[in-house]
């Protein structure tokens, strides 16, 4: 689905956000963490639809809606209200729930964009919402820093086929940062220019990291599981987790080689949310 404008509303593509990688640089006085992220968007995601209203209200539909508030503890509300403009949002999920792909924060950023073209200009700060919604509003490859407020585009990077996998555990982000024992890591260092392949990408990544990782898998060992599954998938580049958890995803050189290993998967895990697609 591609976002189409009209006069009244918009209908518009929430896409899967892919943290390639994922390092934790400090942590301020009032808690909250600084990061350091490569984020890349997927060919997929939740769609939405925003129409002015005299009130605000949500409905929540779609084969991934169950567990989704519909109260203002969503953030498609919260963005809503932080903007200051009452509308009728229609969420139809098919990402999962608390799965580390950005799903409520890139909901977010789809509102936020809604608003805007309906003629609501966007908050100063949309930080304020969670750490992924500024880059989600780009929603374009990018480098994260901060709090989320710094957004750098990024250029040149090749498009990614890729196997994105949820193993319908959800994992609460506070939680997973409460394990972390290291908070003030290095930060990702300088990202080359000459990335043409997908292979030259997951030579670089490999001198990255998910800094949540670990912490993730303590509290969720499907994660392993599932970080194991496509390691062994024929032609697999690197598997990794994105965000907090629990989805993971692998690289692949091509899309007939991601589309035949989330075949497999599907095959040997009916029970995993798999997808094949493209990240750019």
């Amino acid at each position: 689905m591609t976002q189409t404008d009209t006069p009244t509303g918009s209908a518009l593509l929430a896409p899967a956000k892919v943290n390639l990688a994922l390092h934790v640089t400090g942590q301020r006085a009032d808690g909250y963490h600084l990061l350091d992220s490569l984020v890349v968007f997927a060919d997929l995601g939740d769609c939405l639809s925003v129409t002015p209203a005299e009130d605000y209200s949500l409905t929540v539909t779609g084969p991934r809606s169950a567990g989704v508030p519909v109260d203002d503890g969503n953030l498609c509300l919260k963005a809503a209200r932080l903007a200051g403009r009452p509308v009728a949002i229609a969420l139809e999920k098919h990402l999962p729930n608390q799965a580390g792909i950005g799903g409520g924060s890139s909901d977010a950023a789809a509102v936020l964009r809604g608003l805007a073209d309906l003629g609501t200009p966007l908050p100063d700060h949309p930080e304020v919402l969670g750490a992924d919604v500024p880059v989600c509003l780009a929603a374009r490859a990018a480098r994260m820093q901060g709090l989320g407020e710094v957004v750098t585009p990024l250029h040149g990077l090749p498009p990614l086929p890729a196997v994105l996998v949820n193993p319908g555990r959800p994992v609460a982000t506070p939680a997973v940062f409460k394990r972390l024992e290291k908070r003030d890591n290095p930060g990702m260092g300088e990202i080359p220019e000459d990335l043409a392949t997908p292979a030259d990408l997951t030579t670089w990544l490999a001198t990255t990291r998910n800094d949540l990782e670990a912490p993730a898998l303590a509290l969720e060992p499907a994660i392993g599981a599932v970080l194991g599954a496509l390691t062994s998938l024929p032609g697999c580049l690197i598997a990794r987790m994105s965000g907090s958890g629990a989805s993971c995803f692998a690289l692949f050189p091509d899309g007939v080689t991601a589309a035949e290993a989330a075949r497999m998967l599907r095959a040997a895990q009916p029970g995993w949310w798999v997808v094949d697609t493209r990240l750019s």
